[in-house]
């Protein structure tokens, strides 16, 4: 497995990740980080400190604001926001925002079934929605009905042992210092760009930004809930607690624990793991995805396109610009 093609293979058709190369993994219980680094694509506007929360027009209406002064920004797909005195919503796609441009989506899902569990005000933080509701949530984009979500975080809520409700912040919320921990042992790397997620061995979603600031305003938000909450359920225990030392092993009897010694073991451990990754890549579904693109965005010496992949094993939504992809989000069905 070479570190590209590990990543070519899960985007449909001619798309490329050229550049792209995967990092060392790391683990924090059930659930599986690679960092992903490559090139950087200027111009675009980050996440929390660009894009805004404007209000809420409504039961299924939330208009966001591009507040940067440059950029475009590309709205993160599955974003949702905790907020004060307004239901908690959560967008089914994605969308581009020029420079200081407002854009209402009347396609939101409410996931906040009924008044109540409202958060003050200097504690509004925004989520991805969990990767069990992704593809679903996705599947309603354009369609328009506030409580479309209900039934399947009622349902997501009932697996967690939570109450059988259309309330998303059971789990954001009162789960959240357990969720929280993820982002404690999963360290985000200098120029990371994107991430491979896994949990308990299996493909769960492929994550790229434009660049590094891009992606670490995403980090807490794809790590503690796009994948966290599903890390959480999967195992039996607390999140990351490392593995018991084995005090009765023997000590190094070959005399190669001085610093050359380490670096080639670890070396080797790295060279496994990445193994491992590409068995685990291997294994996932796989088979044709069809590409429909929804959007564009010309601008100077660019040509962005916004659009959606669609398979029996995987979905999300991907921006390129002629045929480099400078935003992904895919995901397992």
């Amino acid at each position: 497995m070479t570190r590209t093609t590990a990543l070519d293979t899960l985007l449909p058709g001619p798309l490329s990740l050229a550049g792209h190369r995967l990092g060392t993994p790391q683990q924090a219980g059930a659930l599986t980080m690679v960092p992903v680094s490559g090139p950087a694509h200027p111009g675009f506007a980050p996440p929390r400190t660009g894009l805004k929360l404007s209000r809420v027009a409504g039961y299924g209406r939330v208009e966001l604001t591009n507040a940067a002064d440059s950029g475009v920004a590309i709205v993160p797909l599955h974003i949702g926001y905790i907020q004060d005195r307004a239901q908690n919503h959560a967008l089914c796609r994605s969308a581009f925002l020029a420079p200081g441009q407002r854009l209402l989506f009347e396609d939101a899902c409410c996931v906040q079934q009924s008044q109540g569990g409202y958060l003050a005000g200097r504690d509004q933080w925004f989520f991805v929605l969990p990767l069990e509701l992704r593809a679903r949530a996705l599947d309603l984009r354009g369609v328009h009905g506030y409580g479309k979500l209900w039934d399947d975080i009622a349902a997501l809520n009932a697996r967690h042992g939570l109450a059988r409700r259309g309330h998303l912040e059971q789990i954001l919320s009162r789960e959240r210092p357990v969720l929280t921990r993820f982002q404690s042992r999963l360290e985000l790397q200098p120029g990371q760009v994107g991430a491979l997620f896994f949990v308990a061995g299996r493909f769960a979603g492929l994550e790229i930004a434009p660049d590094p600031a891009y992606f670490a305003e995403m980090w807490a938000a794809l790590v503690c809930f796009a994948y966290g909450v599903t890390a959480h359920r999967a195992e039996p225990g607390p999140p990351g607690e490392p593995e018991p030392f084995d005090t009765d092993a023997p000590a190094d009897p070959t005399g190669t624990a001085g610093p050359a010694g380490l670096r080639g073991a670890l070396e080797r451990d790295r060279a496994a793991r990445l193994a491992e990754i590409g068995r685990w890549l291997a294994d996932a579904p796989a088979g044709p995805a069809d590409l429909h693109e929804e959007d564009r965005y010309p601008a100077a010496g660019r040509d962005l396109r916004l659009s959606t992949v669609t398979a029996p094993h995987l979905a999300g939504q991907i921006v390129t610009d002629g045929d480099r992809t400078v935003y992904a989000s895919l995901f397992t069905r």
